[in-house]
């Protein structure tokens, strides 16, 4: 069994689209500080994106490149981090299939994410038996690499301690770990995957630009809402994203008492803005109506295009050389096979299901 030198990481994303300031501050800030500290692996996960948009594969694998430019614009270093396509590690859809078998099925459909997304996307009872499946092929994402930590915004918690329960059974059922081990202890009692922890990111949910929802709540950030700001977004789009975002609806002057609590023009200063002397004198003036939202908006305008503008750099020199995106994917793709064939070999072997050498697959 390979034991890497640092521990090991695993995270990745639904392609959907390009990524936005939600994505930044939920995961993809956490990714990039901890290349040094963790083995890393970074999945795009095209074949979960067949679960609602079987009929648009060309819009599936655009969203690819799109996940991998940005991520590597973001400042995810090949060199020390490797980013994969799942549809190419088939270790990951066998080891579906095997802890398919350890979930009941009412409990997959109790996961509050799989349910929220059901109502957000308008799935009502149409969706096809695959959509749940990949609530377990998360599992299986994590698992095949067997890490320490998961990088994870707030939204997928749940489908995280699905990952946990799994790891347990496993452990429990064909490694013969005591139930009642803690679960720091599972892989030095003899189980073969780790219960793994969470990490998340400093802002758990960031609000988009728009209004709220019928119930008040802010929205999070989302492409399908039309609320996101874009890593790759011009310095143009931007402001003109901020400068139409929603603040204090009961606001109707610049000399009206401003509301910074809930307000999710202050969150993004909250989230953002580095010099917090700036936040706490500004949000006080905005109280007591000192300051109006258009003085503040293009304050946040200036300090979200400062984050932005290395990101964007970075993105148009890896634009100009498409195939390095390619290249980026098919290194890390090599090496998460490498893994997660070791690991689906381990599971087999603790499944009692290993009757023949495991085919060497091409990892070139």
């Amino acid at each position: 069994m390979s034991n890497p030198a640092k521990p090991r990481l695993l995270t990745g994303d639904t392609p959907t689209g390009r990524l936005h300031l939600g994505h930044w501050v939920g995961s993809l800030e956490n990714r990039v500080a901890l290349q040094d500290r963790y083995e890393c692996y970074f999945l795009v996960a095209n074949s979960h994106a067949f679960t609602t948009r079987a009929e648009r594969p060309d819009e599936i694998r655009q969203s690819v490149l799109d996940i991998a430019t940005d991520s590597l614009a973001a400042g995810i270093d090949p060199a020390r981090s490797a980013i994969f396509v799942q549809s190419e590690v088939p270790a990951i859809a066998e080891l579906t299939f095997f802890f398919a078998m350890l979930l009941p099925f009412n409990r997959v459909m109790r996961n509050p994410t799989l349910k929220e997304e059901i109502r957000d996307k308008g799935l009502g009872d149409t969706y096809p038996f695959g959509f749940p499946l990949y609530a377990v092929g998360q599992t299986a994402d994590i698992l095949a690499f067997r890490p320490e930590v998961v990088p994870v915004g707030e939204d997928q918690l749940a489908h995280l301690e699905m990952t946990r329960e799994v790891a347990r059974r496993f452990d429990q059922l064909y490694c013969g770990v005591d139930p009642a081990t803690e679960d720091d202890a599972y892989v030095a009692r003899g189980g073969l995957f780790p219960v793994v922890k969470p990490l998340l990111g400093r802002v758990r949910r960031l609000p988009g630009t728009g209004a709220p929802g019928p119930d008040g709540t802010l929205l999070k950030m989302s492409k399908s809402l039309g609320n996101a700001i874009f890593l790759s977004d011009d310095a143009a789009t931007v402001e003109r994203k901020v400068m139409g975002m929603y603040t204090d609806p009961a606001r109707k002057r610049a000399t009206d008492p401003g509301r910074v609590e809930g307000n999710p023009l202050w969150i993004y200063h909250e989230t953002f803005n580095r010099d917090a002397a700036w936040v706490a004198e500004h949000e006080e003036a905005y109280r007591n109506g000192q300051v109006g939202d258009v003085a503040v908006k293009r304050k946040l305008v200036e300090v979200l295009n400062a984050l932005l503008e290395p990101i964007r750099e970075r993105r148009r020199a890896l634009e100009a050389r498409p195939d390095t995106v390619i290249d980026v994917l098919r290194d890390g793709t090599r090496r998460a096979n490498a893994v997660t064939e070791e690991t689906l070999a381990l599971a087999k072997h603790a499944l009692r299901q290993d009757f023949l050498p495991r085919r060497k697959l091409d990892l070139g």
